[in-house]
């Protein structure tokens, strides 16, 4: 799929101002978090069994699938463990799965997901091109399969914008949002996107990340 807005030469610019941002950012990112990041690593060995990082996979624009990383902020067997939690969904709707005290969560990854640290691995999916800075987050397969069963057209235009590490939904009360109210931002997000709402929502991203607002 394309974006609707390619064929359009002022648009076109954007878009690569766009992808010139995205590895400019991801780069000096990586560089400049990259002590950060191995302190985080450290902190995970200690806290529990398993691996540093978690990687699954995801959809990303078009619906081409892709392996996204995080760092580990469950226990090992969290994924087999989802189906007897799902009766204790918190999230309107169903669609997606939140629980403020998911017991599947370590110590140290109630604190990566309170602060958003747990994405920093993301950047690596932005230099691969997985990805963007600014975009719609990209769902489990879990969600993904629920969402196009409830709301097929409106995840089917969501999917052709390329995935975020960031977006409207996350400035606008992340976990708090109704996912009815997500598929409205990304709308939003997909009908007026330009660098400058990108470089908004970065800024504004900063300040809910320090804020710690609707995170869990």
């Amino acid at each position: 799929m394309q974006l609707s807005f390619v064929s359009q030469p002022r648009y076109m610019l954007q878009f690569v101002g766009k992808r010139i941002i995205d590895i400019l950012g991801a780069g000096v990112g990586i560089l400049l978090l990259s002590p950060l990041m191995l302190a985080i690593a450290l902190a995970i060995s200690l806290d529990s069994k398993g691996p540093i990082f978690f990687r699954q996979e995801r959809l990303g624009r078009g619906g081409k699938p892709f392996l996204i990383w995080k760092f580990r902020t469950m226990v090992v067997d969290a994924e087999q463990l989802l189906q007897d939690l799902e009766h204790l969904n918190e999230s309107d709707g169903g669609i997606l799965f939140k629980m403020k005290d998911d017991p599947r969560v370590t110590h140290v990854g109630k604190f990566l997901r309170r602060t958003s640290l747990d994405e920093l691995p993301q950047l690596f999916n932005i230099i691969q091109g997985h990805m963007s800075l600014v975009g719609p987050r990209p769902l489990q397969l879990r969600d993904c399969t629920l969402a196009l069963k409830e709301y097929q057209n409106a995840f089917t235009k969501r999917l052709e914008l390329l995935p975020g590490v960031t977006g409207l939904w996350q400035i606008s009360g992340r976990s708090e949002v109704s996912f009815d109210y997500m598929l409205h931002l990304d709308a939003i997000y997909r009908d007026h996107w330009s660098l400058w709402l990108d470089l908004r929502i970065i800024w504004q991203t900063l300040i809910v990340v320090i804020t710690g607002k609707g995170a869990y």
